[in-house]
């Protein structure tokens, strides 16, 4: 890594649209802007399911795979090969098999705190198999999870529950108090998988991640809902929603995945949608926005990509009975046959912004504020990491969060 300031992480979980049942790798991309030269390294992990975030604990030398596959996995952040891996089987069983410990949240350089099942777990990189189970988490399947400014306050998102029993929409957020292990659950108009904390102050931002079950029960198969989107300010000490912003489903804000925080935007990125917005903190209403879709000419380019895209989204569901789900999905993607941006992770001096296109498999580099183009690579097919997929298969990596260092 040495002579390139930037490393971009990017949890990579195989082609095909469907990330939460796919494979498990990571992508770091190396990045000089004074030379603007750049290198990348790319690993898949045998015997691990359904990557989906990373994170690099605070002295940067260990690197962690969140994934929908009951593993907690770590790598070296320098050479991604793997350092230790455990099974969360061990320690609690979840009711369905698309909750995993997808992210987590760093303590120090080696604890960290994670969702297990129904509760919340405290683990050392030193003794990954004796960790000591805190208090439930109390929302239905948590998800993206990140600390206040100060640590005091652990803000987490959550998904929709398919499990039998518990099924249906999330519609809430967590806060934990990590001084005192209190929970507190706040109830939402919409579920919310992901959140960020501000950058100085105990709020933290949630936003919208609208779905629908296939067959009006089937949150384990869900269609992307064409339905109005949000952004919610919350407090973190009280759990008081402070202000938020709605926007009509025409906005193309569907289906988001990594968000950053500028000194006066909330910046985030929509796979569903292609397209990265930035929403104005100030007044938290205007916004302004990068669109990533690709024209007809890229389509053409990649057949084998739109056919899987098209042959997954409609095994997904029993078509005829679903239809409106297709339809809804097509306005959602703005006819693209393509998902989009997953990783968005802007630079600490807040004058890059890096991202990594899932559909097109390109990782771009843009000038910010500006939303200049200043570097945009592409990636190599999959088939090179995974010899045993066929020539003719999708060959995107699958990029999904993301987590920028330097």
């Amino acid at each position: 890594m040495r002579g390139y300031p930037y490393a971009f992480y990017i949890a990579l979980d195989g082609n095909g649209a469907n990330g939460l049942e796919g494979m498990a790798g990571m992508c770091l991309f190396l990045y000089c802007p004074e030379t603007e030269t750049f290198a990348w390294k790319i690993k898949y992990y045998d015997g691990i399911a359904a990557g989906h975030a990373c994170s690099v604990n605070p002295t940067g030398t260990t690197g962690f795979l969140g994934n929908a596959g009951q593993h907690l996995h770590f790598f070296d952040a320098d050479t991604l090969e793997e350092t230790a891996r455990v099974s969360t089987l061990r320690f609690e069983t979840p009711d369905t098999s698309l909750q995993g410990s997808t992210h987590l949240a760093w303590l120090d350089d080696s604890t960290f705190i994670t969702a297990i099942g129904r509760h919340f777990w405290r683990f050392s990189l030193d003794d990954l198999e004796n960790p000591e189970r805190l208090e439930p988490h109390g929302v239905r399947l948590p998800h993206a999870m990140k600390l206040t400014a100060s640590g005091r306050y652990l803000c987490y998102g959550a998904m929709d529950d398919p499990s039998r029993g518990r099924r249906g929409e999330a519609r809430h957020v967590g806060i934990r108090d990590m001084e005192t292990g209190k929970v507190t659950v706040v109830k939402l108009p919409a579920t919310c998988w992901h959140v960020l904390p501000h950058r100085t102050e105990e709020l933290f931002y949630a936003i919208s991640f609208r779905v629908a079950p296939m067959d009006r029960v089937d949150y384990h198969e869900w269609a992307m809902a064409y339905l109005k989107e949000y952004v919610f300010e919350i407090d973190a000490a009280s759990g008081q929603i402070l202000r938020h912003w709605a926007t009509g489903r025409d906005t193309p804000a569907h289906i988001n995945s990594d968000i950053a925080m500028s000194d006066s935007e909330l910046i985030f990125c929509n796979g569903g949608s292609q397209s990265i917005l930035f929403l104005e903190l100030e007044n938290m209403a205007r916004y302004r926005m990068i669109d990533e879709r690709p024209d007809p000419a890229a389509l053409a380019q990649r057949p084998r990509e739109v056919a899987s895209q098209a042959y997954d989204v409609l095994a997904r569901g029993n078509v005829f009975g679903n239809s409106q789900h297709i339809l809804n999905a097509l306005k959602v993607s703005r006819f693209s046959l393509l998902d989009s941006v997953y990783a968005c992770q802007l630079s600490s001096d807040q004058r890059l912004l890096f991202t990594a296109n899932r559909g097109l498999n390109h990782i771009s580099i843009y000038d910010y504020p500006s939303n200049t183009l200043r570097l945009r690579a592409p990636m190599p097919d999959i088939q090179e990491f995974v010899p045993t997929l066929s020539a003719m298969a999708d060959p995107r990596l699958g990029f999904h969060h993301g987590v920028l260092v330097g």
